[in-house]
């Protein structure tokens, strides 16, 4: 890998070795390695980057068996069975995949008013816990693939009257529902004079979102952020909630979301 290669090639370098070591080195799947980790190289694959088969290695095995995913599949304080679910739907809709049965298991968990609760605590959502926001949008994309119209109506539903009490939330609900006006507001005030939203995970999102809003320019100079951001190896500094912690399944889920910020 050469020190001059894009952000982009760079990152997803990084993780194409990351992503299967998780497996080779503890005899496991892991919803930050090859959810999150692999959902973005699927992606990265398809916008024309150099992603070898071996970053694959197992992974399409495993995706391709939904009934085999709630075995332990994460580190210690992570493992969450809803949003492994969703997170390995995910990178089955990114790899192009058949949905079928991974969409019927994400259907399963869905909650009376539409959503998806997945355990972050009180605080905003974290590359490896999502939040309630980001966890229903990302379950909603895969039913959507999938053809499942009525839980995903039951999830736009929630989406649309969600009122957003973070950056991640407020990012989560504007990529699903980009004329949200008051989300866009919502981002616009948050974002600092750096070109970030705080953490590079929220970061991330946001850019996500505003790009969707056709927000450009606010996008771009949160593009800038997450460039100056990535460290020497290509991957980024995890976000933890409180900040400042150590985490390699957040480091992990926090790179794929950056390298996905960059590639949309």
């Amino acid at each position: 890998m050469s020190a001059a290669a894009a952000p982009e090639q760079r990152a997803a370098d990084y993780l194409a070795r990351e992503v299967p070591a998780w497996a080779r080195d503890n005899h496991c799947y892991s919803c930050h390695n090859n959810g999150d980790g692999a959902r973005v190289l699927f992606l990265a694959r398809r916008r024309g980057l150099n992603v070898p088969d071996a970053a694959f290695a197992g992974t399409l095995d495993w995706l391709r068996n939904p009934a085999g995913w709630d075995e332990t599949h994460s580190t210690p304080g992570f493992s969450n069975v809803t949003l492994a679910r969703i997170q390995f739907a995910s990178a089955l809709l990114e790899a192009q995949l058949p949905l079928r049965d991974a969409a019927a298991l994400v259907a399963r968990a869905q909650s009376d008013d539409g959503s998806w609760t997945v355990d972050a605590g009180s605080l905003a959502g974290a590359p490896a816990t999502y939040g309630r926001a980001l966890a229903t949008y990302m379950a909603r994309r895969v039913l959507i693939a999938a053809g499942a119209t009525e839980p995903a109506a039951k999830a736009t539903v929630w989406l649309r009257a969600a009122r957003p009490e973070n950056v991640v939330d407020a990012a989560a609900v504007l990529l699903a529902t980009p004329s949200r006006h008051d989300c866009i507001e919502y981002l616009r005030r948050a974002q600092s004079r750096d070109g970030s939203w705080g953490e590079v995970f929220d970061t991330a999102v946001a850019v996500l979102a505003m790009r969707a809003a056709k927000e450009d320019a606010l996008a771009a100079r949160g593009r800038d952020f997450l460039v100056r951001m990535q460290q020497s190896d290509g991957g980024w500094p995890e976000t933890t909630r409180p900040s400042g912690g150590i985490s390699y399944a957040e480091h992990i889920s926090t790179t794929a979301w950056a390298l996905e910020a960059l590639l949309r």
